[in-house]
């Protein structure tokens, strides 16, 4: 299709037979996001009705998410798939405008200035102490607890701008950090409430399948501050949800199980607040996760 056939399309989506726009949609939308910069054109000009603007915006929007979908699928796919790019996937996916390398650069920023507190000497719970003080009293980052649900908590950009997030969302940041230092600290898929463990590297690595509580030296809350968190204090919470002490609730979990968890509390928090249409989008992601990777 030429550049003078699409504008001639794009041009129709003032039409309001919705059997057209229909039709444009398709052939529009399968072009990808090369098609963008010429819909915006159109959308700047501004001698098209509202209409005209409403169906421009949706169709900018439909193109980016499908993007963003198509990224998500490769970003399962890959067994080394990056807990910090899966993380900015999502935040794309509802920001598609936004600036991804300055969200890098926070967190760069704040990792320099841990980095900066650490040295070989320091003991596990000496490495936590020097992350809790940077991030939770130096950053000021802390849990929301006033707007537990509100669906800012789980994308990075607004938990590294408002300095609040949720138990994952602030453990995403924690792990990120951790990691980038080669400080062993990964995420724990535990109900109704995401936390972190330190693991011993000499006994059990995250490639090892078997990694069970014995590979842990212990647990970490970043929605408590980093709290120091036992195993007996793990059996107490499971105890309390009736839930049985299954090994996957004490062990390290992957970077696949995280997204998908930060999918489905977004999910819950947009359906918590009626904007069900948001939720029905997340749906697409979820399904990605639901399909088998591919060879």
């Amino acid at each position: 299709m030429s550049s003078a056939e699409i504008n001639a399309l794009i041009t129709l989506l003032e039409d309001p037979d919705e059997g057209i726009f229909q039709h444009i949609e398709q052939a529009i939308v399968a072009k990808g996001e090369v098609i963008i910069p010429q819909l915006e054109r159109y959308s700047e000009l501004n001698t098209y009705g509202d209409l005209f603007q409403e169906r421009i915006e949706h169709l900018i929007r439909s193109i980016q998410s499908n993007s963003v979908v198509d990224r998500i699928v490769e970003w399962k796919n890959n067994p080394e798939n990056d807990l910090l790019e899966g993380a900015l996937l999502i935040h794309q996916f509802q920001y598609p405008g936004c600036d991804l390398d300055e969200i890098r650069n926070q967190i760069r920023r704040i990792r320099q200035d841990i980095w900066l507190e650490l040295n070989d000497s320091l003991t596990e719970i000496e490495q936590v102490n020097v992350i809790n003080h940077i991030l939770f009293t130096a950053y000021g980052f802390e849990g929301n607890k006033k707007d537990f649900v509100s669906p800012q908590n789980n994308f990075i950009g607004d938990v590294l701008n408002n300095k609040k997030g949720n138990p994952l969302s602030l453990a995403v940041l924690y792990q990120v950090l951790a990691n980038s230092l080669e400080i062993p600290i990964y995420g724990v898929n535990l109900p109704n409430h995401f936390i972190l463990c330190y693991i011993d590297e000499e006994h059990c690595t995250m490639d090892n399948e078997n990694v069970d509580e014995q590979g842990v030296l212990f647990y970490i809350n970043p929605f408590a501050e980093g709290n120091i968190t036992l195993i007996n204090e793990i059996d107490t919470f499971l105890y309390h949800l009736n839930l049985p002490q299954e090994v996957k609730y004490y062990r390290p979990c992957n970077n696949t199980e995280i997204i998908q968890r930060m999918i489905t509390n977004l999910i819950f928090a947009y359906t918590q607040q009626d904007q069900l249409g948001k939720a029905e989008e997340l749906k697409l992601l979820q399904e990605v996760f639901k399909s088998p990777v591919s060879e």
